[in-house]
């Protein structure tokens, strides 16, 4: 399919701008219809599944975006172009002060500087070029992930961007799309399916320490608010502006991505259906109307975003996912982490396990630390246990996921094998923050999510984070 007619036919937000009843269907079937519509004239066929490319001994990276998580993630790159694995050519930012930190924070362990793109918002597209890069790197605002995902694609490079890749349906058929076509991988690069804890979890679950999995519990609860006002964290507060514009889970694979390993989606099940409800909004509103700045004060009255939303997820097996994102309210970090099944059941922030025993009844209690530590000293992953050594010596990031996520990347790139994650995965985790939307625009109406995998999800295997590479 032709990259321009499809950029046409599937611009972004143009389906939810046509999201009206028609006469005798729901809003939810007439959106069915549409996106099921745009899957066929796409013709996804799945075959970007287990993609593999050619090797490369050394990977050429191309950093798009030099904000916070840009700067962090150059730091989670040193061990690994120390090693000969990676170098990062190009690096690209419209803040010349950024460009620069970057420039002295590279040159503290790579020996050449890269070839900076800057001066303006579309610089950046100079350096999606086999010439200069293999891998587009995208830590940019959200609204630019879709786009430099396509174009690197487009181009011959591989894609790896921060989350969320998409937040419309349309763009989440557009990355499959240009992925089948061009053979190229893109990856969104959820750094929690690399925390010690998550895998850990799921590791269990494949040994069967859980029994039969049946629900899950996951969320994303940071209190965002000084970050999202300050200028400077966020430029120019885009972040803040899409909570002025848009309702609904705006954020949800922290939780999602780590629910999806553990329940096989796309592996052998897969997210069939969800309802979305947001709560009125007041946290943030009132945030920015106690500063002392005239425009903070303005937006006060213009927030869009309910305080907490929460989505009730299906999947074709049967099991049921709650899913929570909050942003506004003061409260501790908490991404959830609840799994139950037959057999067991964990409760995250604090880490609880609870082994069931059948009907007898043994007092509901979790487990002892110290009867925890034995499960975790047995069952914890061995992903964490190769490369606990490398995650504690380098800068960790997140507690060493972030470390563990970017060697797996350029690992598996090195060896020509397929990622851990690929483009459909992150096209469904992302499709449920823009379906959460369509469901709470309708009175959280029940929405259908579509299969972007021509059937694929129905090969059951084991998750490939646990290969050894």
């Amino acid at each position: 399919m032709d990259f321009l007619r499809m950029s046409g036919l599937l611009g972004m937000g143009g389906l939810f701008n046509s999201f009206t009843s028609k006469k005798g269907n729901t809003r939810s079937e007439s959106l069915d219809a549409e996106i099921q519509e745009k899957i066929k004239i796409a013709g996804i066929t799945g075959n970007a599944f287990h993609l593999k490319a050619d090797p490369i001994p050394k990977v050429r990276i191309a950093l798009l975006g030099l904000g916070n998580r840009g700067q962090s993630l150059i730091d989670m790159l040193n061990w690994l172009v120390q090693e000969g694995h990676a170098e990062i050519t190009a690096i690209s930012d419209i803040n010349p002060k950024k460009v620069q930190r970057a420039k002295e924070q590279i040159a503290e362990f790579q020996s050449y500087a890269p070839v900076v793109f800057t001066g303006n918002k579309d610089e950046w597209e100079k350096a999606m070029s086999t010439d200069i890069a293999d891998l587009a790197l995208i830590c940019t605002p959200w609204e630019w992930h879709t786009k430099m995902a396509l174009k690197a694609m487009k181009n011959g490079l591989h894609a790896a961007s921060e989350v969320p890749i998409a937040y419309t349906p349309e763009a989440s058929i557009e990355l499959v799309q240009m992925a089948e076509t061009t053979q190229r991988h893109c990856i969104m690069l959820e750094n929690c399916c690399y925390n010690r804890e998550e895998l850990w979890i799921l590791n269990m679950i494949e040994e069967g320490v859980f029994g039969t999995l049946t629900h899950a519990e996951c969320a994303y609860l940071h209190d965002l608010r000084q970050l999202m006002i300050d200028p400077t964290y966020y430029e120019d507060r885009w972040r803040l502006k899409h909570h002025l514009q848009r309702n609904g889970n705006l954020y949800t694979t922290h939780g999602l991505g780590p629910v999806c390993m553990y329940f096989d989606i796309l592996r052998g099940d897969t997210l069939t259906h969800l309802t979305s409800m947001s709560s009125g909004e007041a946290a943030l509103s009132e945030a920015l109307a106690a500063t002392n700045d005239p425009e903070l004060k303005a937006m006060a009255s213009q927030v869009t975003c309910g305080d907490v939303n929460t989505t009730l997820i299906g999947t074709a097996k049967g099991r049921s996912i709650m899913l929570q994102f909050d942003v506004h309210s003061g409260r501790p970090y908490n991404r959830l982490d609840k799994v139950v099944g037959s057999k067991a059941t964990h409760y995250g922030y604090p880490s609880r396990l609870y082994i069931d025993h059948g009907a007898s009844w043994d007092g509901h209690r979790w487990l002892s630390n110290e009867a925890k530590a034995e499960y975790r000293d047995k069952y914890e992953h061995p992903l964490w246990t190769r490369l606990q050594k490398l995650a504690e010596e380098h800068p960790q990031g997140h507690g060493g996921m972030d470390f563990v996520m970017m060697y797996r990347l350029i690992r598996c790139l090195n060896l020509g094998e397929s990622l851990d994650m690929n483009v459909y995965d992150g096209a469904l985790w992302s499709l449920v923050g823009a379906l959460s939307e369509a469901s709470v625009t309708a009175g959280s109406e029940r929405m259908v999510i579509p299969d972007l995998t021509a059937g694929k999800w129905t090969e059951s295997s084991r998750h490939p984070v646990g290969r050894e590479i």
